[in-house]
């Protein structure tokens, strides 16, 4: 390719792919801080490569290779970004640990392939030989890992499927695991969509013949799809059929298919349970033969045959053959438990009805199954009529028989599925049943709220002895329960009981707020919640003495569940929904900080609870800093070992310094602090907590020089600067103000490192697209830098004997007369934000006017106004300026009229814009110029400025 194309024409096309596979790598949702890092080594590489066509690139064939490399290399990390960006969240995260070294490798590789192309260009890059130095060493050492949080959800799977864990129960946890961790909601819906993509992964991994891949992405398949949520029943159905056909040749009264000579193990002597093949071929169960070798054994243990080689591998096929078999016997036994049920006999009814419940404790698929196979009516019939006969017909002889059922074969779960039937004949002898079986066994109250039939679990919290609801309490607060359940619950009356046990023992205080959190899960409940009194109860209870640290984390829980979901200080009100003394609370709640033997799980919620409460209300932001000394007791907290307990404080302090920043400069100065601050900083996986660390870096005064130069140092300017990149919007707007400390027109020293970090692109994309904030931001920060542009342009040198020679005329920038550039002058003109800019003046909204007048107005200078004046009427920007002076507040309308006093010192300017200016200007001095008012005399300045200048002979000064 180097070869038949020029090198200028490579480079453009390779700066085109780094960056769009820098903005790409951003999007992938998983292991997106790999991805990260990544899209930032990118968007440094486009700027050394922008560097390199601006000056004059090496032409030998070395340069030509290491560009054909590099480029090379850009497009195998873009087909990694494409090969990921649409896979699903569940199948990146099994993939999480692969995708990791992927990326790894991918980085390194660029970093040495940039490496090659600067050797060859160390002329060009000398001005940033510092900067790619670092960068491709950074790249070449890069190493990337994943979360342990994501490791530790992949090591319980692997466990799972080695030990065989594939029943519901194990499916649905590690279900909740996964979706939690990549943000999918536990719906049947979503689960599916979920499925869908692993089957199409396994489907391109069985085109690509990789059998290793497609077992494994069975075995995912086939337990997720055990999960309530994964649940596909047409694909169970088809499943079950495939089998029955089967099972056809053999006779119906056969039970069960022996197992075949090949499945059992020589160990054990009983069917395998995940299967190896050892190095001469024979098989064993996994557990069985990693014992015998553990022994010290090594020979084959039935062969007898020396091994000199002890390892193993996973036998697929068998194990597949002996799934298979089971599930044949499943078919069988489903077959043969229908004629008994239908049987008169009761021993015959009976024996189905445990060999159904072994069935389905087996494996959950075999509830489907029997429905499938058509025993589920004749079972429901006959297994009510004979426990009915035998429960309640002649309770008084089989009172030990309903207690023995209870616990042996419970058939709860099997009673409440009919409950919840059409058959309206069956659910009335269903509920018959079960309001027997709940009075003699306690514990069939929660099996039956396990699903979710809540009815005598309410009866018992509301009208039940002390222990019975402590129990029925118990048995319930560690349940998983939807939020439509929690709002039932709360319905149903369950939060007035519960506040009547949090004034009793300290155990059924516990048990009660426990509950009370849960139910507070449901944002329905916490009018009820507060309706009932409950919130100065809780506030009471965090301030009683003794003051029992497990009691104070419970409440402090409540009024952090009390405020989320956007509802602030809402429900903070007595039963009649009088707002409580929030001021005093706030005093409490920071009173606890200065607790320094207080456990994370306690100064967590004390903290949440602070920032949702004071974020309500300035006031009581107020009280905190000002009356608590808010600021000094949650810095404190920054260096707590607890990442949670960290993030916490940040959130809270952000807000706290909108008000009082004081001593956040000084505390992060001291030892190691700094860096982990940097770290919130570069913490893309937590939005709330970056945009809180670079706010408050924002709010931090500008005036404290020795925090901005060792934030250069810790690459913190490049930190905010990816946020910029890749950050939520609020945490790009608090992005913009804290560069502010970076762009200070007598820091020359830090606007250039700003500018050269390619950060101009990105305000002049702020000016195009982003929030009003931003936008005003951008622009601010671009009239910082525009301020220092005519000092920093050079004369363009003038060689005379050029033009006899044809030599290459000079741009001379329009607005500053000299040799101008983007990394060397910050010229605005030169980055092409002067368009946008215009566009937003054309806007007429307050908050971005005002930012661009005042940028505009650095491209006019007072000595000599005549340039810039010229560059904003070619751009458009006077007639929007001027219409300022009708629709805007007075400090937009005197900024407006500061721009006007430059540009109508220019004869040009008056004769094409004086009579349209004259007739705003003149109401704006009220008719008179002896008008005394700071905007009248600007306007009379500037009316004067057109007379004085105005080469018609009209003077409306004169006439006035």
């Amino acid at each position: 390719m180097a070869d038949l194309l020029p090198l200028g024409t490579i480079l453009a096309v390779a700066i085109n792919q780094v960056i769009k596979t820098a903005h790409a790598a951003k999007d992938i949702v998983i292991e997106k801080e790999s991805f990260r890092i990544l899209s930032a080594h990118l968007f440094d590489i486009a700027r050394v490569l922008k560097e390199l066509e601006l000056g004059k690139l090496n032409e030998s064939p070395i340069a030509g290779k290491a560009l054909e490399n590099l480029d090379t290399d850009v497009k195998r990390a873009n087909a990694l970004v494409e090969k990921y960006k649409n896979c699903g969240r569940f199948y990146l995260l099994i993939k999480c640990r692969h995708i990791v070294k992927e990326v790894q490798d991918i980085t390194r590789d660029i970093g040495k392939s940039l490496n090659t192309l600067c050797l060859a260009n160390t002329e060009v890059l000398s001005g940033i030989s510092d900067q790619v130095i670092r960068l491709q060493s950074e790249m070449q050492r890069a190493e990337f890992v994943t979360s342990q949080s994501k490791l530790q959800i992949l090591d319980k799977l692997d466990q799972g499927l080695t030990n065989q864990k594939l029943d519901q129960g194990f499916a649905n946890d590690i279900i909740k695991d996964i979706a939690k961790a990549v943000g999918v909601t536990v719906e049947p819906s979503e689960i599916r969509k979920e499925l869908d993509s692993f089957k199409r992964e396994k489907e391109e991994a069985q085109n690509r013949k990789e059998r290793a891949e497609v077992f494994f992405l069975e075995q995912i398949i086939k337990l997720l799809s055990r999960a309530d949520a994964a649940r596909d029943y047409e694909h169970i159905k088809d499943q079950y059929m495939q089998r029955l056909r089967a099972i056809e040749c053999y006779d119906s009264r056969e039970e069960s298919i022996p197992p075949y000579k090949a499945f059992i193990c020589g160990i054990t002597k009983t069917v395998m349970v995940d299967p190896v093949s050892l190095s001469n071929g024979t098989a064993y169960s996994r557990v069985a033969i990693e014992e015998w070798f553990e022994s010290g054994e090594k020979t084959d243990p039935v062969t007898g045959e020396s091994l000199e080689d002890l390892s193993f591998r996973s036998n697929i096929q068998l194990r597949e053959s002996i799934e298979e078999w089971k599930e044949l016997n499943y078919c069988m036994r489903i077959r043969s438990c229908k004629p008994k049920l239908l049987s008169e006999k009761d021993s015959s009814v009976k024996d189905a009805l445990f060999q159904i419940q072994e069935l389905i404790t087996e494996d959950s698929i075999n509830k489907d199954w029997i429905s499938i196979g058509g025993c589920e009516s004749s079972l429901s019939k006959a297994a009510l009529d004979l426990i009915l006969e035998l429960v309640i017909e002649e309770s008084g002889h089989h009172m030990d028989y309903t207690r023995e059922l209870s616990q042996q074969c419970n058939p709860v779960s099997f009673l409440i599925t009919i409950l919840k039937g059409s058959e309206v004949t069956l659910a009335e002898k269903a509920q018959e049943i079960l309001q027997k079986l709940v009075d003699v066994d306690q514990e069939n109250v929660i099996r039956a709220a396990k699903e979710e039939w809540y009815g005598p679990l309410v009866h018992r919290i509301i009208q039940g002895s002390k222990s019975t609801k402590m129990a029925m309490v118990r048995g319930i607060v560690n349940l998983e329960l939807e939020e439509n359940n929690t709002k039932f619950l709360g319905e149903q009356g369950l939060i007035p009981p519960l506040l009547e046990m949090v004034s009793s023992d300290l155990e059924a205080k516990e048990l009660s707020l426990s509950m009370l959190i849960k139910l507070l899960g449901s944002r329905e409940n916490k009018p009820l919640f507060a309706a009932a009194g409950a919130v100065p109860l809780m506030v009471d209870l965090m301030c009683s003495s003794p003051l029992h640290i497990i009691i104070l984390a419970k409440c402090s829980e409540i009024l952090d569940k009390l405020g989320s979901n956007g509802d602030g200080i809402k429900f903070l009100v007595d039963m009649n929904g009088v707002q409580l003394d929030l001021n005093s609370l706030v005093e409490n709640l920071l009173a606890f900080l200065r607790n320094s033997r207080l456990p994370y799980n306690v100064l967590r919620p004390v903290l949440r609870a602070l920032f949702k409460i004071c974020e309500s209300d300035g006031g009581l932001v107020k009280t905190a800093v000002l009356t608590a000394s808010g600021v000094s007791l949650v810095l404190t907290l920054l260096d707590h070992p607890d990442s949670e307990t960290r993030e916490a404080a940040i959130n809270l302090l952000f807000l706290f310094s909108n008000h009082e920043p004081q001593g956040v400069a000084e505390f992060l100065l001291k030892p190691r602090r700094l860096e982990a601050f940097v770290g919130l900083l570069e913490n893309s996986n937590k939005s709330d907590v970056q945009k809180a660390a670079v706010g408050l870096l924002a709010n931090v005064p500008k005036s404290e020089v020795i925090l901005t130069r060792k934030l250069v140092e810790l690459e913190g300017l490049k930190a905010i600067i990816e946020i910029l990149e890749s950050g939520n919007m609020e945490a790009k707007e608090n992005a913009l103000s804290a560069l502010f400390r970076f762009t200070d027109p007598t820091n020359f020293e830090a606007q250039k490192m700003v500018v050269e970090l390619g950060t101009y692109d990105l305000l002049v994309e702020f000016l195009k697209n982003g929030s009003v904030t931003a936008k005003a931001r951008a622009a601010a920060l671009i009239g910082d830098l525009s301020m220092r542009s005519s000092e920093l342009t050079k004369a363009p040198t003038t060689r005379r004997w050029c033009s006899c020679f044809g030599g290459t005329r000079v741009a001379i920038c329009a607005a500053h007369g000299g040799l101008c550039t983007v990394n060397d002058t910050f010229c605005l003109l030169e980055a092409k934000a002067l368009p946008e800019l215009v566009k937003l003046l054309q806007s007429e909204v307050h908050a971005t006017t005002y930012e661009v007048i005042q940028t505009l107005s650095t491209l006019v200078q007072k000595e000599s106004p005549r340039r810039g004046a010229h560059v904003l009427d070619e751009s458009g920007a006077v007639v929007p300026i001027l219409k300022v002076l009708n629709w805007g507040s007075e400090s937009l309308k005197v900024e407006a009229l500061e721009v006007l006093e430059k540009v109508f010192m220019v004869t040009e300017m008056v004769d094409t814009y004086g009579l349209t200016a004259r007739i705003p200007l003149v109401r704006l001095t009220g008719g008179s110029i002896h008008e005394d008012g700071h905007l009248q005399r600007k306007a009379v300045k500037v009316l004067l400025l057109i007379e004085r200048h105005s080469r018609r002979s009209n003077s409306l000064v004169t006439g006035m």
